[in-house]
């Protein structure tokens, strides 16, 4: 049997054979340091109790245990203690306020909407658009006209304002080291905020169970300096490969573990119809779809406009990310006609 010291230092070698990975205490851009500083003042905070509730836990039982000698402090009598009250009462108000002023401080600080303060990053800011596919990134640099998959380049100490949305599933974008999580839905845009303060190379990945493929929806942050930035941007220039309709809807397909690619050109205006849900050919927009409503709806003659604002069913996969077959129109047969004709065949034939 182990002795207690023996015991107590193995337990930092099997932190570091679990594998874990700290960088959510280990920050390195200022959101992420910001969140820190809440986790780490949240817990203290909650320390006031539950650190002096484990010390009674077992205090009080051996004081008061059945077999001691000294029962000269029982009083049969005792009804009410002022200064129990206020410790019972107080400390918990006092927290209850200390993290209410704390989270209150910390949300609209560190608001994904908001931009970073001007003394935090300095520089011109990147902005970059960001898909979740199934199952990867896209990342879309519109001012430099390139895109990447699986792969998003940065530059320290510059602020970056991304936009973000989904081609399929909600998903979750992360990158631990460098800010918290923001969703990623379809038909909507979500903003972010971020700055690498060091020069690295920073996991990120889907951070919510979105299928099969979860497992494998991860991707690099690569924070560099301007020189390297610049030099990545050639690279992927260099590429020769274009972000056009086309490859979209070949890359939007359903894949598992795809490597880093580049695009050295990318259409004008995809975001935007990634967003409104119509890059495919002959797909209405959200945009013209939501003002339609708007106005009252297509009503009956916009039955065969139906096809046009079907986005679903042509992505649904398996249990092993396989694309399904397209289930057929229910309204087919509405709209070739083919009801009444059926009909008219089916009334002949009693006829007869």
């Amino acid at each position: 049997m182990l002795k207690l010291p023996k015991l107590l230092l193995m337990l930092p070698v099997a932190a570091l054979l679990a594998g874990c990975q700290y960088d959510v205490l280990v920050p390195k851009g200022w959101v992420a340091a910001q969140e820190r500083d809440l986790f780490v003042i949240s817990t203290l905070i909650m320390c006031i109790v539950i650190v002096p509730v484990l010390i009674m836990a077992v205090y009080f039982p051996w004081k008061y245990r059945a077999s001691r000698q000294d029962k000269s402090d029982y009083d049969p009598n005792f009804e009410h203690s002022t200064k129990i009250e206020l410790v019972v009462w107080g400390v918990p108000i006092a927290i209850i306020v200390a993290l209410g002023w704390f989270v209150y401080e910390y949300t609209h600080k560190l608001d994904p909407y908001r931009p970073l303060p001007a003394e935090v990053a300095q520089g011109k800011p990147v902005e970059v658009e960001a898909v979740s596919l199934d199952w990867k990134w896209l990342f879309i640099y519109p001012e430099y006209g390139v895109a990447s998959v699986n792969e998003m380049v940065i530059p320290a100490n510059r602020p970056i304002n991304m936009k973000l949305t989904s081609s399929t599933v909600m998903s979750t974008f992360v990158v631990p080291s460098l800010s918290g999580m923001i969703y990623t839905m379809t038909g909507m845009q979500t903003k972010l905020h971020i700055v690498a303060d060091h020069q690295g190379t920073y996991p990120g990945r889907a951070a919510h169970y979105n299928g099969p493929g979860f497992t494998g929806m991860t991707f690099d942050t690569i924070a560099t300096d301007d020189a390297g930035f610049d030099a990545w941007i050639a690279k992927a220039k260099a590429s020769g490969k274009a972000l056009d309709t086309e490859s979209y809807m070949s890359l939007e397909k359903p894949s598992m573990r795809d490597p880093v690619g580049y695009y050295a050109s990318v259409e004008p205006d995809l975001f935007n119809r990634i967003v409104n849900m119509c890059v495919e050919p002959g797909k209405t927009c959200m945009a013209e779809t939501m003002m339609q409503d708007r106005m009252g709806g297509g009503g009956l003659d916009g039955i065969k406009d139906k096809s046009k604002l079907e986005y679903d069913d042509a992505r649904g996969v398996d249990g092993f990310g396989n694309a399904l077959p397209t289930p057929p129109a229910p309204l087919a047969h509405l709209l070739s006609g083919g009801h009444g004709a059926a009909g008219e065949e089916e009334g002949q034939t009693h006829g007869e």
